[in-house]
């Protein structure tokens, strides 16, 4: 799993006990609405009380789009919504007309019990793809959601875990301004991950006044630094969904830089929460990518590697094996010198100018983090990569989801 982020991230305070109610004017839900077989909590709900409703999004790229992905675009063509709606254990994805049919069903219950129109309902699901969701328990599931609506922090971390896949724990954070206003969130997601976001579902809340256009360039801004580089596996999912709503209830309007710089280390914060979980993930990798002629040509190499399984399996086995390294540096489709290419492992220089510099040996992979610098010599451009090995937990969990 990987993930971009630039050098000045990790700047603010944030708080993990926190999520989605931190920001004033947000209800949130999480139960057991019975779509999962175990009876763990599947259906979330969080709702904006206002006074304000602006929305944002962003979606998968993946031309199999699900169902409620198809449903929450046409919402936020109005660039607002009132709740959102999600469950897990279904993914509502290759369902036909009938899971589109499905999708309306569910924000048509949501809103007629909160006093909206279905309009006003996103509505995102995570799960198995090609089942039908079981719509007797997520209209019996919708009524429990909304009597069990709350402004606590509990509230927010039970919408967390109640999204919750083949993820281990709930992944939310907050940030509180002392300026008065805050964003928190929480995110699900830890495997079928890469570039356009991963599988993963996000909802962010905020009560800054923030209006449409700065909101949806915000978003757009934090996800393509955060989300959208985000890789394991190389699947891109269904059913990405971010969404962010602004309540505007703490009548503070942080100006366009303090807001968008918040957003996007909120986002970076849930994407390392999402790195740490990744599926059967043994090792967390940073790979840093230097010396490149273009941004666009550091990124394509860091994905590249990020993504190669003979890499990661490497990691796995804590083997220093830079060439693999190289090998996925020159498949990369990026300018590439082969004579001006270094790669260092933990601090060990072991390829300098394309030729082996060090013993193998003299980089320690045992530990649990790992850092490759990769420099191209060929520009100033850089980036940074947020990775995982690849393990035999990751082959047995993905073997063995649908059963």
């Amino acid at each position: 799993m990987s993930t971009t982020f630039s050098a000045e991230l990790g700047d603010l305070p944030l708080d993990r006990e926190l999520g989605v109610t931190a920001s004033k004017g947000f209800r949130a839900s999480g139960i057991a609405a019975g779509i999962k077989a175990a009876g763990a909590k599947d259906l979330a709900l969080v709702v904006n009380d206002g006074p304000a409703d602006v929305a944002a999004g962003v979606f998968t790229t993946n031309k199999v789009a699900a169902a409620p992905v198809r449903w929450s675009q046409q919402v936020l063509t109005q660039h607002r919504f009132r709740a959102v709606v999600l469950n897990s254990g279904c993914a509502n994805a290759c369902t036909g007309p009938e899971g589109f049919q499905d999708t309306h069903a569910t924000a048509e219950d949501v809103a007629e019990q909160l006093g909206f129109g279905a309009i006003d309902i996103a509505v995102c699901s995570t799960g198995l793809i090609g089942e039908r969701l079981p719509m007797d328990a997520v209209r019996g599931g919708i009524r429990t959601a909304v009597d069990s609506l709350d402004v606590d922090a509990a509230a927010g971390l039970a919408a967390a875990t109640a999204v919750m896949t083949t993820d281990t724990v709930p992944k939310q954070v907050a940030y509180r301004d002392p300026a008065g206003w805050s964003i928190g969130g929480f995110a699900k997601g830890a495997g079928m991950c890469a570039p356009n976001m991963a599988t993963m579902l996000a909802v962010i809340t905020t009560d800054a006044v923030v209006d449409a256009r700065l909101l949806d360039f915000a978003l757009r801004a934090a996800v393509e630094r955060t989300f959208h580089r985000l890789d394991v596996d190389g699947s891109t999912s269904t059913n990405d969904t971010v969404l962010l709503s602004a309540s505007g209830a703490s009548r503070i309007n942080p100006g366009a830089g303090a807001f968008t710089g918040a957003l996007t280390e909120v986002c970076a914060d849930l994407v390392e929460q999402l790195q740490i979980d990744a599926e059967g993930a043994t090792k967390r990798v940073r790979i840093e990518v230097a010396g490149a002629d273009s941004e666009d040509c550091a990124t394509r190499v860091a994905r590249t590697v990020a993504e190669d399984h003979l890499v990661g399996t490497a990691l796995f086995g804590s083997d220093p094996n830079w060439g693999r390294i190289a090998m996925a540096v020159g498949r990369s489709g990026a300018r590439v010198d082969p004579d001006r290419l270094d790669i260092s492992i933990n601090g060990v220089l072991l390829c300098k100018n394309g030729a082996k510099a060090a013993e193998r040996d003299s980089a320690d992979l045992s530990g649990p983090e790992i850092e490759v610098y990769i420099d191209l010599h060929l520009g100033d451009d850089s980036t940074t990569v947020l990775t995982t090995d690849l393990s035999h937990a990751y082959v047995e969990e993905n073997s063995a989801y649908s059963s």
